[in-house]
């Protein structure tokens, strides 16, 4: 698939989309209520572009704190936890420019909307500044785009009262090129802020091609982040060109760390 094939694809969904969600206000309003390798600069261009990432299940207390003093130490952009170690990540890096993000819905997005709100609702009020929200990928791959707008919906307007960003899952390794576009526009639609390739626990993770398609179809001012499998520098420039705005990472020490031999 070409670029101009994929222009025209992303411009057809669009209006179908916009036409089958027309008037779905309502319905929204009814679905979405809910309550030591070497020592880089600080700060780098690289550092600041990466979500220094901790979800496994295992994860500790003083794995936590391990991330985000290496968070503090690197001058990464976010650290990346799982929602119940978000108090502890605010606490550790209080004061610092470190952002606290955490997950919703993770990783299956099947969990019902008002507890995605509900889950967003909490965690902001404990220190979150960004969410990371797994789409519901099933409703997408049923053709049910009002669902998935709706679920989306509900999460950005939530977490945009308290300020705070919205970065939606797709987990692209479940999705064919024409679900990842429609994917991709709902988001958009949907006031979202990024548009996210994947959750690390699918059967694959983020690619050079799957982060080109999102660009193209969600445009210049949307951001993008690549997350899945990226472990060296060369892996982070590939997304980076490819049009990845925000690097997803568990390896982040490692990339800065190559950045500055």
């Amino acid at each position: 698939m070409d670029s101009a094939e994929v222009d025209k694809l992303a411009a057809q969904i669009g209006e179908e989309i916009i036409a089958r969600v027309k008037g779905a206000g309502a319905a929204c309003a009814i679905a979405c209520a809910s309550p030591a390798s070497a020592q880089p600069a600080p700060h780098s261009p690289i550092a600041r572009m990466i979500d220094h990432t901790l979800l496994k299940p295992e994860a500790t207390r003083n794995d936590i704190v391990g991330l985000c003093g290496e968070a503090r130490r690197f001058g990464f952009r976010t650290v990346c936890v799982n929602p119940c170690w978000v108090p502890l990540a605010a606490s550790e890096l209080a004061g610092t420019p470190v952002k606290v993000c955490t997950v919703v819905g993770f990783p299956l997005g099947a969990t019902a909307t008002g507890i995605k709100v509900a889950e967003a609702f909490t965690m902001l009020r404990v220190g979150a500044e960004e969410i990371d929200l797994v789409m519901n990928i099933g409703a997408l791959r049923s053709g049910d785009y009002d669902t998935v707008k709706c679920d989306i919906q509900a999460v950005v307007s939530e977490s945009h009262k308290a300020g705070a960003i919205v970065k939606v899952i797709l987990e692209t390794a479940f999705l064919d090129k024409s679900e990842k576009a429609i994917a991709c526009t709902l988001a958009h639609l949907s006031g979202a802020d990024f548009v996210k390739t994947s959750t690390g626990f699918g059967p694959a993770g983020a690619t050079a091609e799957d982060v080109a398609l999102m660009r193209q179809v969600v445009g210049p001012k949307m951001g993008v982040k690549a997350a899945g499998g990226i472990r060296t520098l060369e892996d982070f420039r590939r997304m980076v060109a490819a049009g990845a705005t925000r690097i997803g990472t568990s390896s982040g020490v490692k990339i800065v760390g190559e950045s500055s031999v």
